[in-house]
């Protein structure tokens, strides 16, 4: 069984956990290990996390299935995208599940909800960035309706960044 649940700023624990072991599975090997650690160590601490959900801005949500936490998102309303003009969008900031997780569509699910949350918002798209290497990904927002619109980079650390492309979802009839 599947269910999301809005995280709040107790949740801090679990996004920490989840948040760190689904972006070293992802992206462990984007960098070299002690960049991907210092990333780690920055912005998925218990502290880290606190600060982000306290942040009115930023939805995260978290996907369980049986009972068990098995990703999240993290999306932002009305947050422009650097490569169309098009407003009000929303971005979705992170999508990330455990590995184990990857074969129960469960990524589908957690996108298609950051999308119901956008539309309740009355935005007129989803946009993300996402590493250009990571094609699983890209092949996946593809499949989902998302074209490719710019190009960008995502800083690791302050010397350390790598490609990524931007991507955007138009809604039906906007």
């Amino acid at each position: 069984m599947v269910s999301f649940v809005r995280l709040s700023p107790s949740d801090a624990p679990l996004l920490a956990t989840v948040g760190g072991a689904s972006l070293l599975e992802s992206h462990g090997h984007s960098a070299p290990a002690a960049v991907m650690q210092q990333y780690v160590e920055d912005h998925f601490s218990e502290e880290a996390c606190e600060a982000e959900l306290k942040e009115k801005a930023n939805c995260f949500t978290a996907i369980y299935f049986n009972g068990r936490p098995a990703g999240y998102s993290k999306i932002i309303f009305n947050t422009p995208c650097p490569a169309v003009s098009l407003q009000p969008v929303t971005k979705l900031e992170r999508l990330y599940l455990l590995k184990g997780f990857y074969d129960q569509k469960l990524g589908h699910s957690l996108l298609q909800h950051a999308i119901a949350l956008s539309k309740e918002a009355g935005e007129k798209g989803l946009w993300l960035d996402v590493w250009t290497e990571n094609h699983r990904a890209t092949r996946f927002y593809q499949k989902q309706g998302f074209a490719t619109v710019g190009e960008g980079r995502f800083t690791l650390t302050g010397n350390y960044t790598n490609p990524v492309w931007i991507m955007l979802l138009r809604y039906p009839g906007i």
